[in-house]
């Protein structure tokens, strides 16, 4: 009994006594009765731990992650949806899904990409030929910052397969913009922010001819390259601003994750590269695959951009405009002292830049290493001209050991990295599956052993990717809370075929040492999730109904189209509708047009109670839409096929529901 009560020592007192009483414990029922009414603890919940055989630490997870009903999570995560095309809002420590946001791919629960004019993926078209792209490959969230904090206000993500940049507002977790990129077909290091969000940078990866035109792959060296766009964001308007943004060309390497500096190493910007080699494949001609012809150097380049010289440097005229962007060439970035490289081990993933700004980690796929680089030794080294020569384009390459700081081992596969209050720094290692926790020798936040040393290595399942800390990004990480985001689930979960869920793992790291411990795993079985960033859901003021009746949200304010009371308008082949809904009916309930006219709804949700959001849907046309207490949408459509239709309610809002529908009717032509 001893030894099972030092197993849970710290857990709750109720949680020990459930132990006690379900390990030793096992009389006739009305004795059973009795001994549980004296404890407080109810009798069926020990049986329940001893027919599961759960452990000590079993229950301690389950205690920690539970949230009963009516009790609100104390942070919430946005992670990526991968080839969803959407973003997960999940709650900490809880782990429960709140919110798919609809972004890249349309969502019929919301009315995202079904006939409501009011999103931006209505009028989306890529590359200019009017092409509708109607998915997206989203990767990495990122949240607004004010002097490098969460503020809870905006969240942006990238679109790695057609170099597009979303803006959600997260007052209402709405998609407010698709910023496509004019240059490039596709992203990767997207979207992370600069520490007031003057800027989203947004890296590409796989290098093409810029302007989005055609050469062949023998003219790579010549006519292919990569491009870092820095998107200003006009905060009071919550979108970016195409026209005071610019880009940067770069040499045709592959770009990958990106970091903007903060604090000392603020005005910034690191970017990871690999195919340093610049191979272009084509293992049907005989070459060598892209896999082996990508890593054949030990070293790639770190790619150290100063944003505030690029920006004065656009300001002074100094750029070329293509395709309508403000275009920094690599010539000019080099004379201007823009651009630089430094050799960081192959193969990187990760950049990031520690709590304190003063350090920037890099994570080389092929090494078991870290390697720690110091942005006064990279400020001093362009100083002193400290270079070890130039890359083909002659772009300075500053000297390993002299940006270097240290080299950490920590173990096979290294990729991402965030930070906590206590002085530790988190590495997700892919081969290992384990998440590794080593010191900073950062005076910000001090651990109590030995600064840039291996602590931990806590096993994972299964071969994790990208992770995320409690505000683990930003000048003040919180520690408590960390989510390993793995891309295997393998035996974790029930099999529901061969396309398994990515498997997101929740941690403890709230002691110090070796005491990191996994408390749940969360099964994502709609995309795969690329990164993640945890946010206090106290930074978060969202709305719960539209501040007006009549509210334009993509606009955010208050609509032209707002309608208090029903009536149809006819002017020649248009017809409009305004369409006040409340429960439970539409007024009208009857609309009546001919073949061939142009409709155009105008609904308003008059409601104001919390959560009496109203849908609708015209059977036979491909319209979804989801109303929210106060809001006004705007559906067009063209009544071509004679019929008739019943339009209705999606949403279960009231005991007359299924009452709350009307009829389209569409008389055939003479």
């Amino acid at each position: 009994m001893k030894s099972v009560l030092f197993k849970i020592a710290g857990c709750l007192a109720g949680v020990t006594l459930l132990f006690t009483f379900a390990m030793v414990y096992t009389p006739c029922a009305s004795a059973k009765n009795e001994k549980a009414a004296a404890s407080g603890i109810p009798a069926d919940a020990s049986f329940i731990i001893k027919d599961r055989g759960l452990s000590p630490d079993d229950v301690t997870a389950a205690v920690s992650t539970y949230m009963p009903s009516g009790k609100y999570d104390e942070y919430v995560m946005f992670a990526s949806g991968g080839q969803s095309g959407q973003v997960f809002a999940i709650g900490i420590p809880s782990m429960r899904i709140l919110r798919t946001i609809a972004v890249f791919t349309p969502e019929p629960w919301q009315g995202y990409g079904f006939g409501v004019e009011e999103t931006p993926l209505t009028n989306a078209p890529i590359g200019g030929d009017g092409q509708k792209v109607m998915w997206g490959d989203s990767h990495h969230p990122a949240l607004s910052e004010t002097n490098g904090e969460y503020d809870g206000q905006y969240l942006f993500i990238g679109d790695k397969s057609h170099g597009r940049i979303a803006v959600i507002d997260l007052r209402d977790y709405e998609t407010k913009q698709l910023a496509d990129n004019p240059l490039m077909n596709n992203d990767h290091g997207a979207a992370f922010v600069t520490p007031n969000t003057e800027y989203i940078i947004e890296g590409s990866q796989y290098s093409e001819p810029l302007g989005k035109v055609y050469a062949p792959i023998s003219e790579y060296k010549e006519k292919y390259r990569g491009l870092a766009t820095f998107w200003k964001f006009d905060r009071a308007l919550g979108r970016i601003d195409a026209d005071n943004s610019f880009a940067v060309e770069l040499p045709p390497y592959w770009q990958d994750l990106a970091d903007a500096g903060k604090g000392p190493s603020d005005g910034w910007a690191f970017i990871n590269s690999f195919n340093t080699e610049m191979a272009t494949g084509g293992i049907e001609k005989g070459n060598p695959p892209f896999e082996a012809g990508t890593t054949e150097r030990d070293m790639d380049y770190l790619h150290v951009i100063n944003w505030k010289k690029a920006e004065e440097a656009v300001k002074a005229g100094k750029f070329e405009t293509l395709n309508g962007v403000k275009l920094i060439t690599l010539k000019t970035a080099v004379a201007e002292g823009i651009l630089y490289f430094i050799p960081e081990p192959k193969s990187p993933h990760g950049a990031d830049v520690t709590p304190s700004g003063k350090y920037i980690v890099v994570a080389g796929k092929l090494d078991p290493h870290v390697t720690v680089y110091g942005i006064e030794n990279i400020k001093k080294a362009i100083e002193a001209k400290d270079f070890e020569g130039t890359d083909p384009y002659g772009v300075p390459i500053i000297r390993f050991d002299a940006a270097k700081v240290t080299q950490v081992e920590l173990g096979l596969g290294p990729l991402h990295t965030q930070f906590d209050n206590q002085g530790y720094a988190y590495t997700s290692l892919f081969l290992d599956s384990a998440i590794a926790r080593w010191t900073v020798g950062d005076d910000k936040f001090t651990a109590p052993e030995k600064p840039w040393t291996l602590v931990a290595k806590t096993p994972v399942q299964f071969n994790v990717g990208h992770i995320a800390a409690a505000e683990g990004d930003t000048v003040s990480p919180d520690g408590k809370y960390f989510v390993s985001l793995n891309k295997w689930s393998v035996d974790r979960f029930s099999f529901i075929g061969p396309l398994l869920p990515q498997n997101l793992q929740l941690m403890d790291i709230s002691k110090p040492g070796d005491s990191m411990k996994v408390l749940y795993d969360l099964p994502i079985g709609s995309g795969e999730p690329h990164y993640a960033q945890i946010i206090k859901a106290d930074k978060l003021k969202t709305w719960e109904v539209y501040p007006e009746v009549g509210w334009d949200t993509l606009k955010q304010q208050k609509s032209d189209r707002m309608t208090l009371e029903g009536k149809v308008v006819r002017n020649g082949n248009n017809v409009e509708v305004y369409m006040p809904l409340i429960r439970s009916h539409f007024d009208p309930e009857h609309i009546e047009v001919e073949e061939g006219q142009h409709v155009t709804l105008y609904l308003t949700n008059l409601e104001r109670t919390v959560d009496a959001t109203h849908g609708f849907s015209i059977c036979g046309f491909n319209i979804s839409a989801s109303i929210e207490p106060g809001e006004t949408v705007t559906i067009e459509f063209d009544a071509n096929k004679p019929g008739v239709y019943p339009y209705y309610c999606l949403e279960f809002c009231s005991a007359l529901h299924l009452e709350m529908i009307g009829y389209l009717t569409v008389k055939p032509k003479a």
